[in-house]
C-alpha cells in the first residue's frame, strides 16, 4: 500500500459536515469559515486518515503519495 505523503482539503467542496474532525480531530479542524483544514498531517494513523477522507460526503479530502499520485 502506498503511504500518505500529503493531505489536501478542497475548500470549494467542503460543506462543514465535520465527519473528518470527528474521526481524526488531531488532523483536521474547521476554520473560522467552517471549512476543514489540516492542522497536523501526522496526528493520526494512516488508517484513521483514510477513514476520515472516505467519510467526507463531498470527497473534499484528497490524499497523495510521495510521487504526487492520488491515493484517495
Amino acid at each position: 500500500m502506498r503511504r500518505i505523503a500529503r493531505i489536501v482539503v478542497d475548500p470549494d467542496l467542503c460543506i462543514a459536515s465535520s465527519n473528518c474532525v470527528h474521526i481524526a480531530p488531531a488532523v483536521f479542524q474547521l476554520d473560522e469559515d467552517n471549512v476543514s483544514s489540516v492542522v497536523d498531517p501526522e496526528g493520526a494513523s494512516e488508517a484513521t486518515i483514510l477513514e476520515a477522507a472516505a467519510a467526507c460526503p463531498t470527497e473534499a479530502i484528497r490524499l497523495y503519495d510521495a510521487e504526487g499520485l492520488r491515493i484517495q
